[in-house]
């Protein structure tokens, strides 16, 4: 993760945690709003010094980039809105939209089950960054569901391939991610945990989800096409154990 991005992930929590204790704690709302204000002052100085983020030179000046993912595998299907607009309807599990872009600044997030906007499943508060690029997944069980964003732009040298990966199984215990009668690439991985991005070469390969530590494999995804010049994110989502089943959603 280069400066640019783990001050941009920090600013991001430190504003998730400040409006989270708004409320609830106000001593505790201050000294994230402080921590928050600090990552910001951070990023900006990186980001007058990071000559080689060719993907932000692309976004317009004051934007951001998103793209959502429904990954509760037992919530229907969704219409979301940002700030009292509709953004996507009918999102089912699985779903992930294209990019889209968004003025940098604070916006509320809705979730409501598709064609009832009585009451929103989930209503949170989210700050883009400019130029930044995000996927916001909503994740956990349709009871206890969570809006979680994470940044997608690592620098990548000409010709490697960068790889990380996600775990949004609900019920599924600690992971390891490994290349079939290959290295382990991940270790360890837990439910709402993302990895950093890991330098790989490019090549195509058979994929196993195994319970960590061991050799026991739950999930094989075949031939997995690594390209050059490319990041890639490997979402686990679904249920270990029931339905809709455990899977991985690849993505670059």
């Amino acid at each position: 993760m280069n400066p640019k991005e783990k001050y941009a992930h920090k600013a991001l929590m430190y504003d998730m945690l400040s409006n989270y204790y708004k409320y609830v704690d106000p001593a505790k709302h201050i000294l994230y709003y402080q921590k928050h204000l600090k990552a910001l002052q951070q990023l900006m100085s990186a980001g007058q010094h990071d000559h080689r983020d060719h993907h932000s030179q692309q976004l317009n000046l004051g934007m951001s980039k998103v793209r959502i993912l429904h990954a509760s595998p037992d919530a229907p299907s969704v219409d979301i809105y940002l700030n009292g607009k509709v953004t996507l309807k009918n999102v089912t599990f699985k779903q992930l939209s294209d990019y889209f872009q968004l003025p940098a600044g604070n916006y509320r997030i809705d979730i409501f089950p598709t064609g009832n906007q009585s009451r929103p499943v989930l209503s949170e508060m989210l700050l883009l960054m400019p130029a930044s690029t995000y996927t916001i997944a909503a994740s956990g069980r349709a009871s206890n569901l969570k809006l979680l964003p994470f940044i997608d732009q690592p620098f990548i040298s000409a010709g490697e391939t960068k790889v990380r990966v996600v775990h949004l199984s609900p019920d599924a215990p600690a992971v390891d991610i490994a290349i079939k009668d290959g290295d382990v690439l991940f270790k360890n991985v837990s439910f709402l945990d993302a990895t950093t991005f890991l330098t790989v070469s490019p090549r195509k390969v058979d994929l196993e989800v195994r319970v960590a530590g061991t050799n026991s494999v739950v999930l094989t995804v075949r031939k997995v096409q690594f390209k050059a010049d490319r990041a890639f994110t490997v979402f686990a989502v679904g249920f270990a154990n029931g339905t809709p089943s455990l899977d991985l959603i690849i993505t670059s």
